[in-house]
């Protein structure tokens, strides 16, 4: 199968999954938005089980975004999600947000989540808040990915790469520097 034959299938289903139940979520239909045959899917996938294995497995993105040096790391997962929303390609990790109702199958997407992208970057953390600061680190990525989707025309999806990054990469350095709140009741001084 193609890439594009792939990429259309587990974009498909990852539409299918985050806005229905698993058991309302056939082949056919996302064979149908695809433009492929549920026979295809079978073969190269193996059923709707392993499927949905595909769509929950954020390994590939959390990769692509832990590829840099820690200290490169607020730049890298900027310009990352600017970058991919130019592109018109799906934000990485942006689907675990669909993933937050209800149903077993959407808390299997966020546990898997948790595992392969929060807990990841957290062991590539320093200090005893490493955790929280991995958190916080998927907020602002994920926030950032959900506002560009959103304002798919304004200025920090169009504008100047360089610019955004100035003003939002620091932010996302200092969680995972461990520098945040070393300067008083503000939260603003220096470390």
């Amino acid at each position: 199968m193609s890439d594009s034959g792939r990429t259309a299938i587990l974009g498909a289903a990852r539409r299918a999954f985050s806005l229905r139940p698993y058991a309302a979520v056939t082949l056919r239909g996302i064979a149908a938005e695809a433009g492929v045959s549920a026979a295809l899917i079978v073969k190269h996938f193996g059923g709707k089980e392993r499927l949905f294995e595909a769509v929950a497995d954020f390994g590939p993105d959390v990769d692509l975004l832990l590829s840099v040096p820690r200290e490169r790391l607020g730049r890298h997962l900027v310009e990352t999600a600017v970058l991919t929303r130019r592109a018109g390609a799906p934000p990485p990790l942006l689907r675990v947000i669909f993933g937050i109702a209800a149903g077993d199958e959407r808390v299997l997407l966020t546990e898997r989540f948790r595992e392969q992208a929060t807990a990841r970057l957290a062991a590539l953390l320093e200090g005893p808040d490493a955790r929280l600061r991995a958190e916080l680190v998927v907020a602002q990525f994920l926030g950032l990915s959900t506002v560009l989707s959103i304002h798919r025309d304004g200025e920090a999806a169009t504008g100047d790469v360089e610019r955004v990054v100035a003003l939002y990469a620091p932010g996302i350095q200092a969680l995972v520097n461990g520098a945040v709140g070393t300067g008083g009741a503000d939260g603003a001084g220096g470390g």
